[in-house]
């Protein structure tokens, strides 16, 4: 470990001026979250309004309750110990602490304060597309990663996003320019990141199992930070890439007024159907699919702060919903639904003449 190592120095974040991650010396999950929030990385601590403490010391609660065997709490603190997660509400924000990769516990609280401050986090690939933010909230395996990159290669069009991102309560949408995960199906639409020495991916008809696999035990794997560290990297499941490998430096772009939003779903039809949808909709469809998509260790948090009431699950939501519903205004919402034996590479063709046509529409 060289001396230069965030777990050593720490490090800080500025989330978009939303919400202030802070990373302490000594934590030894600081690599992940240097790795995951690295387009937010500053060299000092943030300014912003929220904040969250990320530490690896121990914190030792005083005459806890208990729920069962789940979690141990007190008035302003909760503990899990099946994660090894302690996480403090504080006057700021939150305090998270524990010896493994704590990104599963962070994420859904900076979901909660970010709402606080007028923002939410989406499950989406975003796009600026000349002006225009197109948010296409997605499942998982959808195809976001492959439409980003035949949007990107539109004259004028610049990638924010392929997974998370922010949706303003005025209708900006933010990027999160976060390492690509690329896979083995990926080759046709990102021919340039297979050319040269790399590491070996499994074959296409072999990852969904290791999916699967790997779901399984990742609930175990983040309490192990090398171990976590070394699996994130060297999975034959994936490639991590940084967005500006893929597409160049000059087209990323921060932030749009959104036009569109556009969820994208796979069915067992023929065909590929649009739909129009309302914004109430599109509003629960948003808030439920970013809750869905998240690890499991993260919904076991959010459920464990909403039961002991130091984050009430009808608040949580119910403000993400209206946070939502504001930032999606009168923009037209729609549902396209995409046959589940296409391709990756014919979906995002399709998805991309799909987007290109509704924003003529709009305009």
């Amino acid at each position: 470990m060289t001396p230069t190592s965030p777990v050593q120095t720490g490090a800080h974040f500025d989330i978009h001026g939303l919400v202030s991650v802070e990373v302490a010396p000594g934590t030894p999950g600081a690599p992940q979250l240097v790795d995951m929030l690295r387009p937010f990385h500053t060299g000092f601590p943030g300014i912003d309004p929220f904040r969250i403490l990320v530490t690896g010391e121990a914190v030792v609660l005083e005459n806890p309750s208990h729920a069962e065997d789940a979690y141990r709490y007190t008035d302003d603190t909760l503990f899990l110990p099946r994660d090894r997660v302690t996480v403090t509400v504080t006057d700021s924000g939150f305090t998270v602490a524990g010896r493994g990769e704590l990104l599963t516990a962070v994420i859904p609280l900076l979901d909660r304060l970010c709402v606080l401050n007028d923002a939410a986090m989406v499950h989406a690939a975003i796009v600026n597309y000349r002006g225009s933010g197109v948010l296409m909230p997605a499942w998982g395996g959808v195809g976001k990663t492959s439409t980003v990159a035949k949007l990107v290669k539109i004259d004028g069009v610049q990638f924010m996003a392929d997974d998370w991102a922010f949706l303003r309560a005025d209708g900006t949408v933010l990027g999160y320019a976060k390492p690509m995960f690329i896979k083995a199906h990926h080759q046709p639409i990102y021919p340039q990141l297979f050319e040269g020495p790399r590491k070996p991916l499994v074959p296409k008809g072999l990852t969904k199992p290791l999916e699967r696999a790997s779901t399984i035990v990742h609930p175990v794997i983040v309490r192990y930070p090398r171990t976590a560290a070394f699996t994130r990297h060297w999975s034959p499941e994936h490639r991590m890439v940084q967005p500006e490998q893929a597409f160049g430096a000059g087209n990323i772009a921060t932030e749009a007024p959104t036009r569109v939003a556009m969820f994208l779903e796979r069915h067992s039809g023929a065909d590929a159907v649009l739909e129009p949808r309302s914004a109430e909709w599109m509003t629960t469809r948003i808030v439920g699919n970013f809750h869905t998509e998240l690890p499991g260790v993260s919904r076991s948090l959010i459920e464990a702060l909403g039961a002991t009431g130091l984050v009430p699950l009808e608040s949580y939501f119910a403000d993400k919903a209206r946070i939502v519903r504001r930032g999606l205004g009168s923009i037209p919402c729609h549902v396209l639904k995409i046959p589940a034996a296409w391709s990756a590479d014919r979906t995002s063709d399709h998805v991309t003449a799909t987007v290109q046509a509704l924003l003529n529409e709009w305009a």
